[in-house]
């Protein structure tokens, strides 16, 4: 009888104690800056590997529609940290000196722009020269599009003429010969001209960072609220998140299967390729490798923040100190996870 009530009760102080466990788990609601293609693993496969649990953290991802609207959420209050592309988080901060939550880049994830200006070669479209006097086609809210003033600085390119459209719609326009050319995520667009049946090779890419724009791309970005009351979340977030970007960049093949998992009509194929083509030019470049993953050069943020502020033109200057907070990020050995450069 006393070793049955003695069963028992260990039963029960084990489930109250997992109960506990769980209620002792931070809610972190995460907005990602796109919807569930293959660079969205990168935060999947640390939620499905319950690499986030294991940090005491209950993460949801969810799907966004762009980096802007990624920094409004998170700004908003309505996530508590979110997946943006710099520049737009930059261009917040100055045209909304006053905000009073504005969100801050904790740890660089891709540390180089994915802007390119994408061209069919049939058009005679070689070089960023070439580009003066082109139509040229994009979502008003493109990164690439709202960078294109340093890139078209940079490589002295003369007037081009700007056509508006939605997402979906760019990389049919272009193929349709409505547009001479387009600005986008070359992982993005570059597999989207191709599912419209035009060949890699017979594409022109110009990728900004190989033509003097020194950008940086993509950042997770949190709270000041989550800063200010939770500052250890967002370490053991960023710890997890880094065990699991490993795993990504060694296998991502693997990786795909949590995306299909989140979303069941992805093309298993044509995502892996959008991943390792993401690897391979804006998170294990040799920019990335040269300054550690996740961490930034404070010279290169001070003339990134400068030259936003021309490009966008905005109401005031882009202060560095408050967009950027790298105290949370792993150590240098966790951050260790970038393979050495194929020779």
């Amino acid at each position: 009888m006393n070793k049955r009530f003695f069963l028992k009760a260990t039963a029960a102080l084990a489930t109250v104690a997992a109960m506990g466990a769980a209620q002792a788990a931070t809610p972190i609601k995460f907005q990602l800056d796109w919807r569930f293609e293959g660079p969205s693993a990168l935060f999947l496969v640390p939620t499905a590997k319950g690499y986030f649990k294991d940090a005491g953290l209950d993460v949801t991802v969810d799907a966004g529609n762009g980096s802007g609207g990624a920094v409004t959420r998170v700004a908003s209050g309505t996530y508590d940290m979110g997946f943006a592309d710099l520049a737009a988080l930059m261009e917040f901060h100055a045209n909304n000196p006053d905000a009073p939550n504005k969100p801050v880049a904790v740890m660089m994830v891709y540390n180089n722009t994915p802007a390119s200006v994408m061209a069919l070669k049939k058009s005679g479209i070689k070089t960023p020269a070439d580009l003066a006097g082109k139509k040229l086609g994009a979502p008003v809210f493109d990164a690439g599009r709202r960078a294109f003033p340093i890139f078209q600085k940079a490589n002295n390119i003369g007037n081009v003429a700007w056509t508006a459209m939605d997402p979906p719609l760019r990389e049919t326009m272009l193929v349709r010969g409505d547009v001479d050319a387009i600005t986008g995520f070359t992982f993005t667009s570059l597999l989207n001209i191709e599912a419209r049946g035009v060949k890699a090779e017979d594409v022109t890419v110009l990728q900004y960072p190989d033509y003097g724009v020194k950008l940086y791309g993509n950042a997770v970005i949190a709270s000041p609220k989550l800063i200010k009351e939770n500052p250890a979340a967002i370490k053991a977030f960023l710890a997890a998140f880094t065990k699991g970007a490993k795993d990504v960049v060694t296998d991502p093949a693997k990786a795909i299967e949590t995306v299909k998992a989140r979303d069941g009509i992805i093309n298993t194929a044509l995502e892996t390729r959008r991943l390792q083509l993401a690897i391979d030019t804006v998170i294990n470049s040799p920019s990335a490798r040269a300054e550690g993953f996740g961490q930034v050069n404070a010279g290169r943020l001070s003339l990134m923040a400068s030259q936003v502020s021309d490009a966008f033109n905005t109401k005031t200057r882009v202060k560095v100190d408050d967009i950027w907070n790298g105290s949370f990020l792993p150590s240098t050995k966790e951050l260790d996870i970038l393979p050495k450069a194929k020779k």
